[in-house]
């Protein structure tokens, strides 16, 4: 049995992680090799009509159905 363990937490994908702002963060801090990725601003997004929430990792997320996308403007 020379198996990898997996934790609960890997191979999670951006729109299974749950649909609060800390969750979000905590996320894109696993994935960016901890570094600590955190918000610029947010604003309502007339063409997505959503919160959106720019980061600094570049990237605008919002959450749709329950679930957190990318943005692209």
């Amino acid at each position: 049995m020379s198996s990898a363990f997996i934790r609960e937490s890997e191979g999670q994908n951006l729109n299974e992680v749950e649909p609060t702002l800390p969750a979000l963060l905590f996320f894109l801090r696993r994935e960016n090799g901890g570094t600590t990725i955190s918000e610029i601003r947010s604003y309502f997004s007339e063409k997505y009509q959503a919160e959106v929430h720019e980061m600094t990792d570049g990237l605008g997320y919002r959450i749709k159905e329950y679930r957190w996308t990318v943005v692209f403007d």
